[in-house]
């Protein structure tokens, strides 16, 4: 999977690049990262990328040339008929896994890391193909919130990870099969224990230490739905469940856990 990512400081991605996952799919030929210098697409001596908004306000907003240009030498390199084309803003869709996992299917993305007071709206409306915010917040400008779905795009290419199951098990994933769900919004991850079985009087539950992998899978199932109902309910309501069937699932959890039984 080929990722080009447009930005006026190209040497931040320099260290993300260089460690961990990225580093791991770029050796392992899983991805290829090639971060384009925006101002080697601009036509002035100056390589301005930007300029005074119309209209007056403050700030400065990203010019529609460089960008377009930037685009179209990506697009000229790419056998793809159509590329997928991503303005990082927050005025984006916000990312979730269900994004990240349709992206992780394209063969190549182009990300675009807008400054300053974004970019002019016919790069919106005519070269990116989506908008997408990875939170309603403001940052200074789209290389972080690119490393986030570069990131979480690539881990999920197959050989990445080197254990393919881990991927099945985490976060917005948990699908809760055991619980009869169909949605494609997952649960948040299940409580995890490892050595020592008793740290300072505190124990890890037993039925992780029984062997049983049919309950463990169950108990686990349960756990995750009790986390999310306590820490994202808003979930909750996305992942398919009866009302009813919701309600004994929870109870059964916390009864699992001896807390107090969730009405």
């Amino acid at each position: 999977m080929i990722f080009d990512i447009i930005t006026i400081f190209p040497d931040f991605f320099s260290s993300i690049l260089a460690h961990g996952i990225l580093k791991r799919a770029i050796d392992g030929s899983q991805i290829s990262v090639r971060v384009r210098n925006l101002r080697d697409f601009t036509g002035d001596v100056h390589r301005s990328v930007d300029d005074r908004p119309f209209g007056g306000g403050p700030g400065m907003v990203f010019k529609p040339e460089p960008i377009f240009r930037a685009v179209e030498a990506i697009q000229a390199e790419a056998p793809v008929k159509r590329l997928r084309v991503i303005l990082l803003t927050p005025q984006g869709r916000l990312l979730n896994q269900r994004i990240v996992q349709e992206l992780s299917r394209e063969p190549r993305l182009v990300l675009i890391c807008s400054r300053y007071e974004g970019v002019d709206e016919r790069v919106a409306t005519h070269v990116a193909t989506d908008e997408i915010s990875i939170g309603d917040y403001i940052l200074s400008g789209g290389e972080l919130a690119a490393a986030v779905l570069l990131e979480a795009t690539a881990r999920l290419l197959p050989g990445v990870l080197g254990n393919e199951e881990s991927k099945e098990l985490e976060s917005f994933t948990i699908p809760g099969t055991a619980l009869n769900s169909t949605s494609d919004v997952g649960l948040l991850g299940f409580p995890q224990y490892t050595r020592p079985a008793d740290f300072r009087g505190l124990k890890v539950p037993e039925i992780l230490l029984s062997g049983n992998h049919q309950q463990i899978r169950e108990w686990r199932e349960r756990q995750a739905l009790l986390k999310t109902c306590r820490k994202r309910p808003d979930l909750l309501g996305k992942v398919g469940m009866d009302s009813e069937e919701l309600r004994r699932a929870l109870k059964r959890a916390a009864e699992e856990e001896t807390i107090e039984t969730i009405s």
